[in-house]
């Protein structure tokens, strides 16, 4: 199942959670008990799978992505692993006006693998979104190893090295950085 999802994602062109930091994926939901979570950037459902693994049976995955066509690839995805329908609401749409709809405090985890551009405005609505204890992910934070080279000066680099500092001064979070995949930024809501 996952390996026809990522066959799906190669095909559609959209870059899939690597396998370190998808399995890492399912154990953080699992370890936190993750009922109610929120991924940004649907993708081929690569990453939902190894959510919805990790989360309980009543567990429910919030998925947005503009692309419908992603969206269609990722629920064939969850009929081929057996998924309930009722336990993911995929929404199409810009995730910028689809986050400011959802409950306050209300997710377990919140999944940001979505665009770099937008990444700053996403962990600020993925902040607000979080119940205390709950865990926010940024998948890719290391940005191809650029984040760690103080040569690279490039837009995407500089983003995703200002979205690691702002999520590491926030008094809210506690952060860490996991070298798994390309990299997966957490901080869990105090």
């Amino acid at each position: 199942m996952v390996r026809r999802a990522r066959e799906r994602a190669a095909q559609l062109g959209c870059t899939p959670v690597l396998p370190g930091a998808a399995a890492l994926l399912g154990l953080l939901a699992r370890v936190s008990h993750a009922r109610s979570v929120v991924e940004v950037g649907t993708g081929a459902g690569v990453a939902a799978l190894h959510l919805l693994r990790g989360m309980p049976e009543d567990g429910v995955l919030t998925t947005i992505d503009l692309e419908v066509e992603h969206q269609r690839a990722a629920k064939q995805a969850f009929t081929e692993a057996g998924i309930r329908p009722a336990r993911v609401r995929a929404i199409p749409g810009r995730a910028l006006d689809v986050l400011p709809r959802l409950t306050d405090a209300a997710y377990d985890l919140v999944l940001v693998d979505a665009d770099v551009e937008s990444l700053p405005r996403y962990v600020e609505q993925a902040v607000r979104l979080l119940r205390p204890g709950g865990l926010l992910v940024v998948d890719h934070a290391l940005g191809g190893d650029r984040v760690a080279d103080p040569a690279r000066r490039d837009e995407r680099t500089t983003t995703l090295r200002e979205v690691g500092r702002t999520v590491r001064e926030d008094d809210r979070l506690l952060p860490a950085l996991v070298p798994s995949g390309d990299g997966l930024l957490l901080a869990a809501r105090r």
